[in-house]
């Protein structure tokens, strides 16, 4: 079963409620970063206040939370790669399937590198928030080189 999954059901039981947090912070966080900027310090801020809310200062709440946070940072990735997929063009560099095939390897990466991190923490309770991290910072991180892709800044 992939990690994500596994975080998504285990954090499903944390507060017995989805967890909840302000999507114009992280736009913003997102809108705000610079050129290069690919870990702005503003990543985790929205997890941080749903983590103040009842329940979300639990190690599942906490897990929840930055599920919560990463996607909303999914959506805008996913918005970032169309955006570049429209902008490539087509013709003989073949741009837009090496984008996708570049997309591909990177969610590989991503579920990998956190499956490690959780497996390396897998007989502590941290293990859910040290995934859930990895998965928030990485996705994060994506979001930013896929809007940065191409600039000569």
């Amino acid at each position: 079963m992939r990690l994500a999954l596994v975080l998504m059901v285990i954090a499903g039981a944390a507060l017995g409620q989805d967890a909840v947090v302000d999507e114009a912070i992280v736009k913003a966080c997102h809108a705000e970063a610079g050129p290069g900027e690919d870990q702005p310090s503003c990543v985790g801020a929205a997890a941080r206040m749903c983590q103040a809310q009842p329940g979300g200062d639990t190690t599942l709440g906490t897990t929840e939370c930055l599920m919560a946070e990463t996607a909303v940072w999914t959506d805008l990735m996913h918005a970032a790669y169309a955006a570049q997929v429209e902008a490539l063009d087509e013709g003989e560099r073949n741009l837009e399937a090496q984008l996708a095939v570049a997309q591909d390897a990177w969610n590989a990466y991503r579920e990998a590198e956190c499956g490690l991190r959780y497996g390396y923490w897998i007989d502590g309770s941290i293990r859910t928030i040290i995934a859930a991290a990895c998965h928030l910072e990485k996705t994060a991180a994506r979001t930013q080189e896929l809007r940065s892709l191409g600039d000569m800044e």
